[in-house]
Formats: C-alpha cells, sequence, structure tokens
C-alpha cells in the first residue's frame, strides 16, 4: 500500500517505503499447458439384464422373459443361511438367494423367492449360471492354448454351487 500512496503524490518511493525489507514476491511462473482431460473412472456395472430360457408364467398366462440381476451383497448371501426353508434344505439356498437379487422380470410389480421357486427347472439353471458369471467378475475363466495347434482361447472353469463364494 505505502509503494501506492508514494506514486500517487509523485514521489520517488524509499527503500522502506517500497516494501525492502519484506520479501519479494517470486515471478509468476508461466501458466501451464492445459492438461487433458482426465479419463473418466469407469462406473461398476452393478445390474446386467438377461433373458430367461423359457421365462416365468404368472397366475394369469403372461409369459415373462425379461429381467435384471443386480451384483450379490455379503448380505445377500447370508441372510438366506437364517432361513428355515434353507436350513432344513439347502438346496433352497439359490432359490431364496435370487429372489433377493432379481430386481425386475418383466412386467412383475415384484420378484421373490415365490417367484424363483415356481420357475422352470431349466429357467433356475440357466438364473444359477448367470449369477455365478455376474457375481466371479470374470474369476472362472481362464485363458488356454489348445496342445494341439497352439492357438489361444478362455474356457470356463466350473464353479462352486450357488451361494457358496
Amino acid at each position: 500500500m505505502r509503494r501506492t500512496a508514494a506514486a500517487a503524490h509523485g514521489a520517488a518511493p524509499s527503500a522502506a517505503a517500497a516494501g525492502a525489507d519484506l520479501p519479494r514476491p517470486a515471478p509468476a511462473a508461466a501458466p501451464a499447458p492445459p492438461e487433458a482431460p482426465a479419463p473418466e473412472r469407469e462406473r461398476l456395472r452393478t445390474e446386467f439384464t438377461f433373458e430367461l430360457p423359457r421365462g416365468y408364467v404368472d397366475e394369469s398366462g403372461t409369459v415373462h422373459r425379461d429381467g435384471v440381476m443386480r451384483l450379490s451383497t455379503a448380505r445377500d448371501e447370508l441372510v438366506p443361511l437364517r432361513d428355515v426353508r434353507v436350513q432344513e434344505n439347502p438346496a433352497y439356498l439359490s432359490v431364496v438367494l435370487l429372489g433377493r437379487v432379481i430386481t425386475r422380470l418383466g412386467e412383475l410389480p415384484m420378484v421373490h423367492d415365490g417367484i424363483v421357486e415356481n420357475m422352470f427347472a431349466s429357467d433356475l439353471a440357466f438364473l444359477q449360471d448367470f449369477y455365478r458369471q455376474i457375481n466371479a467378475e470374470g474369476h472362472t475363466r481362464a485363458g488356454v492354448r489348445c496342445p494341439h495347434c497352439s492357438e489361444p482361447f478362455e474356457v470356463e472353469l466350473g464353479g462352486s454351487r450357488l451361494g457358496e463364494s
């Protein structure tokens, strides 16, 4: 402020008035070149669409084939273990678990284990396999090479039973 005041009165600023005992600001650095926009982080995909091989038939005879399944959480796999039906019959685990992670099936207002329980066996098997695929995040595939022609390809490794991660 002193420098400005002295300059305004037409007098040459003295060393003290010019702030000689104050540190001088560093010279302005050249502006940095504009950075390339940071690549957008890949969003975690949590929902996956599917189409049942046969379809669930509701009470009115409507067939529901298109659906959505979300990724499973630890809670999704733990809660069914407290279910009496699962405790009495461990095979029921997949029915309860799928009832928790299927978020949409056709035009049904809600999907629950009672819906899954009444699906055709081929659709249940499809959903069990689909569940393993989306929740394994590629851990069930392995790259191999043909022993005859040396051509690389991937194979699906057999997973554990549904709900037994």
